[in-house]
């Protein structure tokens, strides 16, 4: 039951969020547009609930070309100047509201991962989380620190998956929402 609340939820929610963000995500495409000409959409092939494939969505953050790469390599890779200004306030995530939509993903849940972090995957088949819908926000999010090892984060996601109900989902959101509000601002 709660499953089928939650697919409501996530639902309604980015509906409304799209709605209210589309002055902000009409900006955004306009800027990604006027720097190079380039797709404003990023779109990279991720897995998702029970180990299926799907095309996840950001907004595009980098120069057109740029190899795909595990997030802790992202150091090396050039970002756009509105990239840097999108990353760093996440408004590069608004396309995976779309993902939501279509079901690929939902609003908490473990992160997507790419197809070649094999580990990460096996760990997450191994403790459960497999199982769940890949979230926008989720409970190795919330407690992360850059470049948590694959291991933590996916003893995270096995946690969340034994805990996984409206509880676990309130605390994970009332953290993000706190998150956000620490951000500083950028200049």
């Amino acid at each position: 039951m709660y499953l089928f609340l939650k697919r409501i939820f996530d639902i309604l929610a980015v509906s409304v969020l799209l709605i209210v963000l589309l002055p902000v995500i009409s900006i955004i495409a306009l800027f990604i547009k006027l720097h190079d000409g380039g797709p404003i959409v990023f779109k990279q092939v991720r897995i998702g609930r029970n180990g299926r494939e799907f095309l996840f969505m950001k907004f595009r953050s980098m120069p057109m070309n740029t190899p795909n790469v595990v997030s802790t390599n992202i150091g090396v890779l050039n970002i756009t100047p509105i990239g840097k200004i999108i990353r760093r306030t996440n408004l590069d995530e608004i396309p995976q509201f779309i993902n939501v939509l279509k079901g690929d993903m939902s609003l908490i849940g473990p992160r997507p991962s790419l197809p070649t972090q094999q580990n990460l995957l096996r760990m997450r088949t191994e403790n459960g989380s497999i199982k769940l819908r890949p979230g926008l926000t989720g409970w190795a999010q919330v407690n992360a620190y850059d470049f948590m090892p694959e291991d933590e984060k996916a003893n995270f996601d096995g946690e969340y998956y034994k805990k996984f109900g409206v509880m676990m989902d309130l605390k994970i959101i009332l953290r993000t929402v706190h998150y956000f509000s620490k951000k500083p601002p950028v200049y």
